[in-house]
């Protein structure tokens, strides 16, 4: 097909963007990617602050270097609404710094708070059962997940980081390495190594449906789909929270404290949400090649 040069109307939505065009042109043949690109390049601004929507019914654009431009709907004269979304921060390093308290609190805390007498073994347990926790978390963000977008607001750093640092680092590490803590007592050999043993089904996995969702993307930035298939797919929508939440219950039974049951609830809650979110996704975008689930994060339960 002949390439056309197709001329958009620019007006600015919610915050605006400064030194935004009134009009660009583009090439029929091009992609929203391209846009994007010249929409940034000529406000000045930095093409992850950008969101753009259709003027005719609000759909969102997305930045895809594989979306035609023709395929979005737009045509010579449309209108396109663009919004600042404000400052940005890479989700890569949201996850890293998130985990990182987490990750130095406990340790901190098992060897710096006041008791009489040395940690007990419930506590060194916790401690490293937790720990590891967090250091399999900041391995995989470097070498395992793969994002579709690239940026999220940079609000979402102080909102992700009191969930972490305060509640699984702080609360937990407190209530856990005090010497009046449950876990500061004698343990019971079999809830112990129990509890263990549901850790490190739950991490493991959770590993593995990490990878399984990792397959299904060529490359960080895609945002191809897939229906994901193995160990635990079948049964819920999300496994790797099912996991998730199989090893807090193991820390849960190693720790004896309520602020690791806390911890758990509320990010149990978060984690069914977001499944819930992605059992209807599924279903809108798979149809019938997608078989319904009727529990999305714990079999029986929710």
């Amino acid at each position: 097909m002949a390439s056309k040069t197709l001329t958009f109307s620019i007006r600015p939505r919610g915050n605006p963007v400064k030194k935004l065009p009134e009009e660009l042109s583009l090439s029929s043949t091009g992609t929203s990617s391209d846009l994007y690109v010249q929409l940034a390049s000529s406000s000045n601004t930095s093409i992850h602050r950008l969101r753009i929507t259709k003027g005719s019914d609000g759909t969102h654009i997305p930045n895809s270097t594989s979306l035609p431009i023709l395929d979005t709907g737009l045509r010579d004269g449309s209108t396109i609404y663009v919004k600042d979304l404000g400052p940005q921060i890479s989700w890569r390093l949201v996850y890293i710094l998130e985990y990182l308290g987490p990750l130095l609190i406990h340790p901190l805390l098992y060897l710096l708070l006041p008791r009489p007498s040395p940690p007990s073994f419930l506590q060194s347990l916790s401690c490293a059962l937790i720990t590891l926790h967090f250091l399999k978390r900041e391995l995989e963000t470097l070498f395992v997940h793969r994002f579709s977008s690239a940026t999220m607001p940079l609000f979402n750093l102080v909102k992700n980081s009191f969930h972490y640092w305060l509640l699984a680092g702080l609360n937990i590490a407190v209530f856990t390495y005090r010497s009046s803590s449950p876990a500061a007592g004698p343990s019971n050999p079999y809830i112990t190594w129990l509890s263990v043993a549901l850790y490190v089904l739950g991490e493991l996995g959770n590993l593995n449906a990490h990878l399984v969702l990792r397959g299904l993307r060529s490359s960080d930035g895609s945002t191809e789909r897939g229906i994901p298939h193995g160990l635990g797919f079948g049964t819920v929508t999300c496994p790797n929270y099912m996991f998730e939440a199989l090893a807090w219950l193991g820390i849960a039974g190693v720790t004896w404290s309520w602020s690791t049951l806390l911890f758990a609830a509320v990010a149990v809650g978060q984690m069914g949400v977001w499944a819930g979110k992605r059992e209807g996704r599924y279903r809108r975008e798979f149809g019938g090649k997608y078989k319904k689930k009727r529990w999305v994060i714990l079999p029986g339960l929710w």
